[in-house]
């Protein structure tokens, strides 16, 4: 690890101040940052400790939304009551990520901003163009089982590991940041970014920009909902492909509204409005489900280990648009599909 400065950070103002900084990288919960550090992937100029901001409260919104902290921790947000009840969606796929030790830490805003987990990312003997713009992509005619097939390019073919962003895209929250220019806000959709020639960013913050908070809509989907997490174990693994269903079905059987976010298999949780516009208006079937899924991973291309993943992630789409359309959500704790 590289010697680095340190600072506590008092208000959103001084944090934003000493992170614009070239190399300063801002300190949450630790649960990536501290590792990337470890494994002398991130080298930090300094350290803006923001732990002691007012970014932790879950908050009613006006109109029946609410405001996620930053700084809450994943545990306090799945298991909030409100959260539960109203975005079980949320809930449940922050439950089926990590550990209850890394979730009883890792906080909102980390969440969003965690790093891949590619294997060529970690390991700094190999040539990386996130890691190391320019050096290449180890990745591409090596080992790929657990890489993108959707949304890459020829600079890079990782994947986002979250599984609460996946929830949170389906959702269509709204991130919260306080900048060098002041306050914004940005559609989920716009936050996260595919690797296109620039893989190194993985979002559209700005240098400086702080997440504050996570504003979610008034619908929650609490009846008509799934978050499927499909990996190589069923505990403690990130996922080589996730569904989020968020679904409402009308009083006559039909599909009124249907969002499915992938996990697992881009650069960010993947959404195609085409596939979703395709459900809205049909008999939950087989068939029109099967063709969403279709819509949903046009253009899916593997690359060697990873080419199961297009069959899996048809099937898994499929299986949670029925889970959905039923109103039997997948279990977190008994992880079995059901």
């Amino acid at each position: 690890m590289n010697r680095f400065d340190y600072a506590q950070a008092h208000d959103g103002a001084e944090a934003v101040r000493l992170g614009s900084a070239t190399g300063a990288r801002f300190l949450a919960g630790g649960t990536n940052l501290v590792d990337l550090m470890k494994e002398n992937v991130e080298r930090p100029v300094s350290v803006i400790d923001i732990q002691r901001l007012p970014f932790a409260a879950i908050a009613e919104l006006d109109g029946g939304g609410l405001r996620l902290g930053a700084l809450a921790t994943n545990a306090d947000t799945a298991y909030d009551p409100r959260v539960a009840e109203r975005y079980p969606l949320l809930a449940s796929a922050i439950l089926a990520g990590a550990s209850p030790q890394l979730r009883n830490r890792a906080t909102n805003g980390g969440n969003l901003n965690q790093r891949t987990r590619c294997y060529y990312f970690y390991d700094t003997a190999t040539a990386c163009n996130k890691r190391e713009p320019g050096s290449g992509c180890g990745a591409l005619g090596g080992v790929t089982r657990i890489h993108a097939i959707l949304g890459a390019s020829e600079q890079c073919i990782a994947t986002h590991p979250s599984d609460m962003c996946v929830a949170l895209a389906a959702l269509e929250a709204t991130v919260r940041v306080e900048g060098p220019d002041g306050e914004r806000t940005i559609p989920f959709a716009d936050y996260h970014r595919l690797p296109g020639d620039d893989p190194a960013r993985d979002n559209t913050l700005a240098p400086g920009e702080l997440v504050t908070g996570i504003d979610l809509p008034a619908e929650g989907f609490a009846t008509h909902f799934t978050y499927l997490k499909l990996r190589d174990r069923l505990s403690y693994a990130f996922a080589l492909v996730s569904v989020a269903v968020a679904m409402k079905v009308g009083a006559d059987g039909r599909i009124e509204t249907a969002r499915v976010a992938l996990g697992g298999v881009a650069h960010k949780p993947w959404r195609v409005p085409e596939a979703e516009a395709m459900l809205v208006g049909a008999m939950p079937s087989h068939e029109a489900f099967a063709g969403a899924a279709r819509r949903l991973l046009e253009g899916a291309v593997g690359r060697g280990d990873n080419e199961f993943k297009i069959e899996l992630a048809r099937r898994a789409i499929v299986r949670a648009l029925q889970q959905a359309a039923d109103g039997t959500p997948q279990s977190q704790i008994d992880k079995r599909v059901a």
